[in-house]
């Protein structure tokens, strides 16, 4: 069910599954996507006693700013924040945590710069903490090919693209991510309800130029980023996966020294980027396995 609690400068909703005494379990989700992406995988926690939280990021769905002074900032820091003020408004002192891009950013933040609120971690697409000094270093052709839609955003002509047409958008990088995929209409649009939010294309955009240092942040997170400019390591128990058929991330398990904890890298075959929801089943799996690992 959605449920919504203000959390930090956020009015948070978010899908709850599982028993209120259940072990906490907070999942997110990624750009340009939405809670629903775990809406097969949630189930699977909540029978094995999870009490799993999914909210929708800033900028998403029903979630709300609580003033109309908050610069709608998209970048690490604050979504690192929003996932920390959540778990503190929700009372769990500790969580397992996971995600996928901006999702999987957020808990991979919480879990480098505050590991005690974190009994384990699950995260796609590896360390996925932005190195943004070092964001004007080219990578291979072929690797900054998939960055098209990051690029068309630093424009005023990709701001108003996405502006005019965010389900275009988001349906050309679904069908590029996971090209495996065979999602549905219905399914597609669940999830595209999610773009109305009057906030989303601010988000969006600024994240998409902060990464790069071309925008300024909020003041409000200066320090945390400070603090993820070091790379910070992430020493809680840890599972990464990627799937081998996704269009944006060829393979980040090259990152397997920014882990300083039990870490076990997992590699989805035929999937794409989408990870929870194209494999429910084996997602599940990993945040069971990655809290047994933490319980030794």
């Amino acid at each position: 069910m959605t449920l919504t609690i203000h959390a930090g400068v956020l009015n948070v909703a978010y899908e709850q599954y599982g028993p209120a005494d259940g072990w906490p379990c907070i999942m997110g989700h990624g750009f340009p996507y939405d809670a629903h992406a775990y809406a097969e995988t949630a189930p699977l926690l909540a029978e094995a006693g999870a009490r799993v939280v999914v909210p929708y990021l800033r900028g998403y769905g029903p979630t709300r700013f609580l003033s109309g002074e908050t610069l709608r900032s998209g970048e690490q820091a604050a979504l690192g924040a929003d996932l920390k003020a959540l778990m503190d408004a929700l009372g769990f002192e500790r969580a397992v945590l996971g995600g996928y891009d901006w999702g999987g950013r957020a808990a991979c933040v919480v879990a480098a710069l505050w590991p005690e609120r974190v009994e384990a971690l699950v995260s796609a697409n590896s360390y996925n903490i932005q190195d943004i000094a070092h964001s004007l270093e080219p990578a291979s052709a072929a690797e900054e090919a998939t960055f098209w839609y990051q690029y068309y955003f630093h424009s005023e002509r990709g701001r108003r693209g996405l502006a005019r047409d965010r389900r275009g958008v988001a349906r050309q990088l679904w069908r590029m991510w996971s090209p495996n995929w065979a999602f549905d209409d219905p399914t597609f649009e669940r999830t595209a309800a999610a773009f109305d939010n009057p906030d989303f294309v601010e988000v969006v955009i600024h994240s998409y130029r902060h990464r790069f240092g071309l925008v300024s942040g909020d003041p409000a997170y200066a320090l945390i980023e400070t603090r993820l400019s070091a790379q910070p390591s992430i020493d809680v128990p840890t599972i990464t996966i990627d799937g081998d058929a996704d269009g944006v991330n060829s393979g980040t398990s090259h990152h397997a020294g920014k882990f300083g904890g039990m870490h076990e890298h997992r590699v989805f075959r035929a999937a794409g980027h989408n990870l929870p929801q194209e494999r429910p089943e084996d997602w599940a799996r990993a945040v069971l396995d990655a809290r047994t690992i933490a319980n030794g």
